[in-house]
């Protein structure tokens, strides 16, 4: 039966990663219906006419707890007129798949579907269908169950994306070296400066990379140019380490990373983007984010966790249930217990592996 579905997702590149699996497998169990993606922005750039699961993005107005900050103030004109835009679509069903739904099930019940169904936690407001929102588990398979309840199953769990010739296009554009050239992209920044593994850490795997015979591309937004510039400071093979922060839009990202020997990254949204690319991946975490960013492909990817909850400046143990940022609000790296030699070691053996791929 043909039905209208939104699917509330307003987040950053990683976050919409994680629910591939579960779209994919809606637009499975209903084929004939219209998948229509509440997001932001870059999700209606990236995804106009790239093939998928999602049929249509609709940029959500910035809305607190639902992509701006919880004390947002909306310019209320702007959100009912957004909302009665929604409530004429006649959507069959809205899905929250936001977050634990405090902000986002009041947002998803305005839409007027006929039904909702989505997260929640104990002090969230009820939808008609509720899954439990708890912590320290698995993002992809959260939502993998949150669409279970519509009848919608898969066996397919690790997420997917396209690649368009557009992204290839772009990616050639800024490789200094011919098509058949071997390389690696590192990217070492992440909006959260405790998932940043240090500089000098990342330098040391570029110079081993380069001693294998490989160019290494550092990637980030503009921001992160300044994180990019003093790892390239500490590099000595620097004619085989190039700089492309800033030079690449989401699409670009996706064709380098597609052609792509193989990632290092900390934990962020390129990481999620390289894996869902099956691009071979070394990425480094620290402790809890491990298990809700948890990839299901140990021979193309190895996860390496620093495990140690507590600040290396204070001392304060920041994965305790209570932990709040007045306890710690520390902005240092909390990956420093991976060591460089298990980051060699991973790459060594994912190397192997697609080594001996190539050659069956």
């Amino acid at each position: 039966m043909s039905k209208k579905i939104a699917v509330l997702r307003a987040n950053a590149l990683g976050d919409f990663i994680f629910t591939l699996p579960a779209l994919n497998a809606l637009k499975d169990a209903f084929p004939d219906s219209e998948i229509v993606y509440l997001g932001k922005a870059w999700h209606k750039e990236y995804l106009t006419g790239r093939p998928g699961p999602i049929d249509r993005v609709e940029i959500i107005p910035p809305y607190p707890g639902v992509g701006e900050r919880e004390n947002y103030i909306p310019d209320e004109a702007v959100t009912e007129a957004f909302f009665e835009r929604m409530r004429n679509e006649n959507f069959d069903i809205a899905i929250q798949m936001h977050g634990g739904g405090f902000y986002s099930n009041p947002f998803t019940k305005k839409l007027g579907a006929k039904l909702t169904v989505g997260l929640k936690t104990p002090n969230a407001e009820p939808l008609d269908v509720n899954v439990a929102y708890v912590t320290m588990y698995s993002e992809i398979l959260r939502f993998i169950e949150v669409v279970s309840y519509l009848g919608a199953t898969t066996t397919n769990i690790a997420p997917t994306i396209a690649v368009t010739e557009k992204d290839l296009d772009e990616a050639y554009n800024v490789l200094k070296h011919p098509k058949d050239q071997h390389f690696v992209v590192m990217h070492p920044g992440a909006s959260d400066l405790r998932r940043r593994w240090p500089s000098a850490y990342f330098a040391q795997i570029a110079d081993f990379l380069a001693g294998e015979g490989y160019q290494v591309y550092l990637t980030g937004t503009g921001a992160e140019n300044e994180v990019v510039e003093e790892i390239i400071s500490y590099v000595n093979a620097k004619g085989d380490v190039h700089n492309l922060c800033g030079q690449l839009s989401l699409g670009g990202m996706t064709g380098l990373l597609s052609l792509a020997d193989i990632m290092v990254s900390n934990d962020t949204g390129p990481l999620h983007l390289a894996r869902a690319l099956e691009t071979p991946s070394v990425g480094i975490f620290w402790t809890v984010n491990s298990l809700t960013a948890v990839w299901m492909n140990s021979n193309l990817h190895r996860s390496l966790i620093s495990w140690d909850p507590y600040c290396p400046l204070c001392g304060t143990d920041c994965v305790q249930p209570n932990f709040s940022t007045e306890h710690c609000a520390h902005e240092t790296s909390f990956t420093a217990y991976v060591k460089v030699d298990e980051v060699k070691q991973a790459l060594q053996d994912l190397l192997k592996f697609t080594e001996m791929k190539s050659a069956v």
